[in-house]
């Protein structure tokens, strides 16, 4: 079974830094959780990956299907709940330049259905995804 490696060290009293194949980023808290905000948090990468992932399926259908589209862009907001913290609910909302709407819906359905992000969380956080 093929296995996706993550190498996260400390590279200082709070903030650290992934190393993701030949790319690295820099995972702090922002000042007011006494990080130094050098970077996104954990959380924030959580809701950053979902996203990537969905786009990339998204992308890949549209170019696969020839699909008049351009600019897609997604905003992914994350509900987020207490004790313990984490996210309820996550909603992305796919906006950009397309004249079939229903064809975006049903591109949208089928990327989240492949994206391996959306399929791990789905058994715990709400995932809503809206076309504009």
């Amino acid at each position: 079974m093929p296995q996706v490696k993550i190498n996260i060290a400390q590279t200082g009293e709070i903030t650290s830094q992934a190393a993701i194949r030949n790319h690295s980023m820099i995972i702090d808290r922002p000042e007011a959780k006494g990080g130094t905000d050098k970077g996104p948090m954990g959380g924030e990468l959580l809701l950053a990956g979902l996203g990537g992932c969905f786009m990339s399926n998204l992308l890949a259908a549209i170019e696969a299907r020839n699909i008049e589209a351009s600019n897609i862009q997604i905003e992914v907001d994350g509900t987020l709940e207490e004790a313990p913290p984490r996210f309820s609910e996550v909603t992305m909302m796919v906006t950009g330049y397309y004249t079939d709407i229903d064809e975006m819906k049903r591109l949208a359905e089928m990327s989240e259905k492949a994206c391996i992000s959306a399929n791990t969380l789905k058994g715990s956080v709400k995932i809503n995804i809206v076309v504009k």
